[in-house]
């Protein structure tokens, strides 16, 4: 079972015949088309916000999400511009009026870069201005939102270490954790993934300007000594205020640069998905771009469920041979400053079927 999307083009089916009287209207071949590209944008969408949550919430920080939305309104203006879909139709594909889409544009332009403050900040805010607060004198400060959800964040902000509490029943109390302990946390992980990850953006996305690169919400003295550590490690160069990377290495089972691994694997999907969309609008289809999911069903005691297990480290060793291979012949050679890359990219996760008490 899988996947293969290799994509063949059809022709739209033939017009009906004609036939007397009033007859009730049916999806044409482009409604059926148009139909079938929202089901899947929509489907798209839910799995994005699936992996948005998830990284939010990762290693229990609460990273905040309030720019989120704007900044996805934003990006999908700006990419329908670069594709040549002029303002009046990008509206229409909205349903808003062209007036109230450029007012819209206007007002996100005016505040993308403003995050606003959630409750869970607010509660955080008001927990870190004062020495000890109880619970009471936190419900009492936000009377005017839910309880049960003022509660819930004070458990979270506790839960992350952010807040700590002391006391039971009406004596509980609240103390935010001292600053020098959250500080000799952020050195201790100050730059822990972030070297990885803008290596990865400026290797897959470069060359790229550093005033671009301040435009990623990082603190701009960090990014600064970010970007110093790469240049002195030899994985990023600088050329004037531009910065690029001529390859990326993320070793496999690195405590640190997962971020940038998850962001690089995402990328080249992504990209390989819209090179084949690409391909597919001309017709020009090769077995130079393309990719196919393969679901492999076993279960305990299956003779080759071990060999499932193994596949992926098997095509991890395969594709890291040839890659040493190629290195090798590119460093000797050298490489041009034309060239073309074969992205590749694997995966593999184990998805549990059934019901925990089925019987075998």
């Amino acid at each position: 079972m899988g996947g293969d999307w290799d994509v063949k083009l059809v022709a739209p089916p033939p017009a009906p015949r004609r036939v007397e009287g009033p007859a009730p209207r049916r999806a044409s071949w482009y409604d059926e088309a148009d139909m079938t590209v929202e089901l899947l944008i929509e489907a798209i969408v839910r799995q994005t916000t699936i992996l948005i949550a998830q990284l939010a919430t990762s290693g229990g920080a609460r990273a905040p999400l309030s720019h989120v939305a704007n900044q996805v309104f934003l990006e999908l203006v700006q990419e329908l511009e670069r594709q040549g879909v002029s303002r009046k139709v990008s509206a229409d594909m909205f349903g808003l009026g062209l007036r109230t889409y450029q007012r819209k544009i206007q007002r996100y332009l005016e505040s993308s870069t403003a995050r606003g403050r959630s409750l869970w900040v607010a509660v955080l805010d008001y927990v870190q201005r004062t020495d000890i607060v109880s619970r009471q004198d936190v419900l009492l400060q936000f009377a005017h939102d839910d309880e049960e959800l003022v509660r819930g964040i004070l458990h979270d902000l506790c839960e992350s270490g952010l807040v700590s509490v002391s006391g039971t029943g009406a004596r509980i109390s609240y103390r935010a954790t001292p600053e020098h302990e959250l500080a000799e946390l952020r050195q201790v992980q100050s730059h822990d993934g972030l070297d990885e990850l803008l290596w990865a953006l400026i290797y897959r996305e470069g060359p790229l300007p550093m005033a671009e690169l301040a435009k990623k919400h990082v603190d701009h003295a960090e990014l600064e000594r970010a970007l110093t550590r790469l240049v002195e490690a030899g994985r990023v160069e600088v050329e004037g205020e531009t910065y690029r990377a001529r390859q990326l290495v993320l070793p496999l089972g690195s405590a640190v640069g997962w971020e940038a691994a998850v962001f690089d694997h995402f990328k080249a999907m992504v990209s390989t998905v819209l090179c084949r969309l690409s391909m597919a609008r001309t017709s020009t289809l090769t077995d130079h771009v393309g990719g196919s999911t393969y679901t492999l069903d076993v279960w305990a005691g299956h003779p080759l469920e071990q060999e499932a297990y193994r596949l992926l480290g098997n095509l991890r060793a395969q594709i890291g041979e040839f890659r040493d291979k190629l290195e090798k012949y590119n460093a000797d050679q050298g490489v041009p400053e034309n060239y073309i890359q074969v992205l590749t990219y694997v995966g593999q996760c184990l998805i549990r079927q059934g019901s925990d008490d089925a019987s075998s």
